[in-house]
């Protein structure tokens, strides 16, 4: 039977408190479609890039980019293999989520936890590794000094941990633990069991995020929690790794109150991040308001806007950093468009002009 153990802190309630706040924020705040679009597309690629490269993908951010907008990248095989799948891993976590909304019952099932897997290892693994809980002995070494810093439970054990996980997420005693704790505590369990030969990293963080849809907290399905995780992957492993290396009698016994208080606060940063920009470019209500219909933004004018929000002004040498693809012209017409639609001004000559805000 599984059991955990933790304490709510005073550190992990006013998390939890930025955590509410901010999904509140980001879940009423009217955004028009190209602006919510661009949002999901963005956290894709963040989601991508950070949880690749935690597990030491090479990839540049641009590079996850052209990988998957289908552009050629000269990288190794296995690094853009990698992003291809947890592409596919995040389509399939849509998909499961998505029966939600249309009112379809859903629990977490081992099938799905195997599929996981087998996505994210797809083309990486041999197919009798990939989607298969592993059946040998495995450890985690640090990869400067040799020295082993982790030893999972034995393979023979797996099976029966995995399930004691599966069911202890179905019951009703689940229901009541908050969602973002609940997804912290199912990524740490997933991390200590190692129920793979590889891959587990990756498998943890999406089972943890696909919880996250399953309670209602998509949040409009714009964050990255990875983005964390990898801005210092030090502290990720060494924070998950003392909780596993505690010296206790029976594993029940683990207080998993650090990894909590950790992964908590990951979430809480990533989600005030997004709410202050999406904050900052909810344009929707006041332009509505203002010119009494809806404004369709492309591309280029989303990222003019965007740019204009961050830097409070746009002269005309700014060009070249935000559209280095595009002529002077071509910007030129957005800007023009935009101050059409009041959205902008324009003050001095045009080669002096500064554009802000109206």
């Amino acid at each position: 039977m599984f059991i955990t153990k933790f304490t709510i802190t005073n550190k992990i309630l006013k998390n939890i408190g930025i955590i509410e706040a901010s999904r509140e924020v980001i879940l009423n705040s009217p955004l028009i479609p190209a602006w919510e679009a661009k949002f999901r597309k963005e956290a894709i690629e963040r989601t991508i890039h950070h949880g690749t490269h935690l597990e030491g993908n090479k990839l540049s951010e641009e590079e996850v980019i052209d990988v998957l907008e289908g552009r050629e990248v000269i990288a190794r095989e296995r690094d853009i293999q990698e992003v291809i799948n947890y592409r596919n891993v995040l389509k399939f976590i849509d998909e499961i989520s998505s029966k939600i909304g249309a009112g379809t019952p859903y629990f977490l099932t081992i099938e799905t936890l195997l599929e996981i897997h087998r996505i994210t290892t797809e083309r990486i693994l041999a197919p009798e590794q990939s989607g298969q809980f592993r059946s040998k002995q495995v450890v985690i070494k640090n990869t400067k000094t040799g020295t082993i810093s982790y030893t999972p439970p034995p393979a023979a054990e797996v099976p029966y941990l995995v399930e004691d996980l599966i069911n202890w997420i179905n019951s009703d005693e689940c229901k009541d633990v908050h969602p973002v704790v609940k997804a912290g505590i199912i990524h740490y369990e997933l991390a200590r069991i190692h129920p793979f030969v590889d891959g587990n990293g990756r498998a943890a963080r999406a089972v943890a995020t696909l919880i996250l849809f399953l309670d209602g907290y998509d949040i409009r399905k714009f964050f990255s929690f990875e983005e964390y995780f990898d801005s210092n992957p030090m502290d990720y492993y060494l924070t998950l790794q003392a909780v596993s290396n505690q010296l206790v009698l029976d594993i029940h016994e683990r207080d998993l109150t650090p990894w909590i208080e950790y992964f908590v606060e990951g979430v809480a940063i990533e989600l005030n991040r997004i709410k202050e920009r999406v904050r900052k470019i909810s344009l929707d209500s006041h332009v509505k308001d203002k010119l009494g219909e809806q404004v369709e933004l492309n591309e280029r004018q989303m990222a003019i806007m965007e740019y204009l929000h961050r830097h409070s002004k746009m002269m005309n040498k700014d060009f070249r950093k935000i559209f280095p693809d595009f002529s002077d012209d071509t910007v030129l017409r957005e800007l023009r468009f935009l101050r059409k639609k009041g959205l902008l001004k324009k003050v001095g000559g045009t080669k002096r002009a500064i554009y802000i805000l109206k």
